[in-house]
């Protein structure tokens, strides 16, 4: 829900919309999983998953529940190499220096680069800026702009469900938390804020798509959101 949120305002930072661009996944395991078919939901179309095999097409043998759904049809599209070429988006889920700077080079004109892999990200931000002056990107460090947390959405996702006294999480719950996350982040930041972080300014735009873990209001945005979706 953090990455969805993140990309629903790194998208209209770059002009771009959701139905339109070409999404890869590096790591196809739960996280990356979930968060791709949490992106179809919304809209996504064209997204394809990538392993330590290469792509997930309809031809791999070694498909299984978690991912057989998000395989694409079989076609000259084998490597991490190969699905770049022209990606709009990059999220990866997966380890340490895994994204090459050549292969930032080959993504679209505004590209978005979220580069999840904790403690160490799959491209540092300093390497893939040095490629590219077009660039949105997020990572899951607090040292880094656009830290990509999960503690931003958990914990007022089920206040909203208990205040709603829903007996599930819905998909239509979950995007109102991305959604609620994405507009909190064009609010004007609380001096509380800016005080906990050390930051004299910070305002929506390239270096800030993302509210802060310590910002008071998640409680309020999120929760409300997901408790009127529960509640319909």
């Amino acid at each position: 829900m953090v990455v969805a949120a993140g990309l629903i305002n790194a998208l209209e930072i770059q002009s771009k919309k959701l139905e339109e661009v070409k999404i890869v996944f590096l790591g196809a395991g739960a996280a990356g999983c979930s968060c791709a078919r949490l992106l179809k939901s919304m809209g996504a179309r064209n997204i394809i998953m990538v392993d330590r095999q290469g792509v997930l097409d309809k031809n791999r043998s070694n498909l299984h529940e978690i991912n057989i759904d998000l395989a694409i049809e079989p076609s000259a599209i084998k490597t991490l190499d190969d699905a770049m070429q022209d990606a709009d988006v990059f999220i990866g889920v997966s380890a340490a220096n895994a994204l090459s700077p050549s292969l930032v080079k080959k993504m679209q004109i505004k590209p978005i680069i979220f580069a999840l892999a904790n403690p160490d990200p799959e491209i540092l931000p300093h390497l893939a800026h040095a490629e590219r002056d077009d660039l949105v990107m997020a990572t899951g460090r607090s040292d880094f702009p656009n830290q990509v947390n999960n503690a931003l959405c958990f914990p007022y996702l089920f206040r909203g469900a208990l205040d709603a006294k829903a007996k599930e999480i819905t998909e239509s719950m979950k995007i109102a938390a991305a959604k609620a996350l994405a507009k909190l982040a064009k609010e004007p930041v609380p001096q509380e804020v800016l005080d906990a972080y050390g930051l004299n300014h910070l305002v929506f735009g390239k270096d800030y798509i993302i509210p802060k873990p310590l910002d008071k209001r998640l409680m309020t945005f999120v929760s409300n959101e997901v408790a009127k979706a529960a509640s319909k």
